[in-house]
């Protein structure tokens, strides 16, 4: 197994975890709310992943992120290197396919939460952000933590879109998944079939991690 694709796999989904957590979870919070102008359009925008073949959205992001236009010469001014083909390249490409297995869990946990605690906390005169952190957020942690571990599984599993923004560069963006597809095409079974089992392995070990936050405690 290709020891190097296996830290850079688990690199990329640390880091889109951590950053989908940061920024998925404000999005949840305001997808939960009751209500909310134009709420369906970004339902829709940040349920696109789930429909988009990988290779439309790498399409995109390879050409958002190109030297011809504003983002892509933004980010070249100010770090004095492309995105496409890097690391963090595919760490971009890993947060927006990943986004709703983070948001839509993270907004269903909080969509969960008695609006009377919430309402009761403002009615004692505490803010907003001290009511999200002392009252909704201890509520709904089994929910967001099973946003994250999906995430994380997801985001260690992906093929399409890191293969189609980040290449095939050894130590660079090669991940797990495209090495098991480079060993297959090298016709190298043995060593395509353990990377495999321990993709298997996982995946099953979080499919059973997430069904037991989900389960609901026993009350006494």
């Amino acid at each position: 197994m290709d020891w190097t694709a296996f830290r850079l796999t688990l690199s990329v989904a640390s880091c889109t975890t951590a950053i989908l957590f940061a920024l998925g979870l404000p999005l949840a919070a305001w997808l939960a709310r009751p209500g909310g102008r134009w709420r369906f359009l970004i339902e829709t925008v940040v349920a696109l992943p789930l429909v988009l073949p990988p290779t439309v959205l790498g399409f995109y992001i390879l050409w958002a992120a190109g030297p011809r236009t504003l983002p892509g010469q933004w980010y070249e001014t100010i770090f004095g290197s492309r995105l496409p083909f890097t690391f963090q390249g595919i760490v971009l490409a890993s947060v927006l396919y990943n986004l709703p297995f983070a948001v839509r869990p993270f907004a269903a946990a909080l969509a969960a939460v008695d609006r009377q605690l919430i309402e009761a906390s403002w009615c004692l005169g505490v803010s907003r952000l001290a009511t999200f952190r002392r009252v909704t957020f201890p509520l709904a942690w089994r929910g967001i933590l099973a946003g994250l571990v999906l995430t994380f599984a997801h985001a260690v599993g992906e093929f399409g879109v890191v293969l189609m923004v980040g290449g095939n560069i050894p130590g660079v963006t090669r991940t797990l998944s495209v090495s098991i597809y480079e060993d297959v095409q090298a016709l190298d079974y043995a060593s395509a079939a353990h990377s495999s089992l321990v993709l298997v392995a996982f995946a099953f070990a979080v499919l059973s991690l997430v069904h037991l936050l989900e389960r609901k405690p026993r009350s006494a």
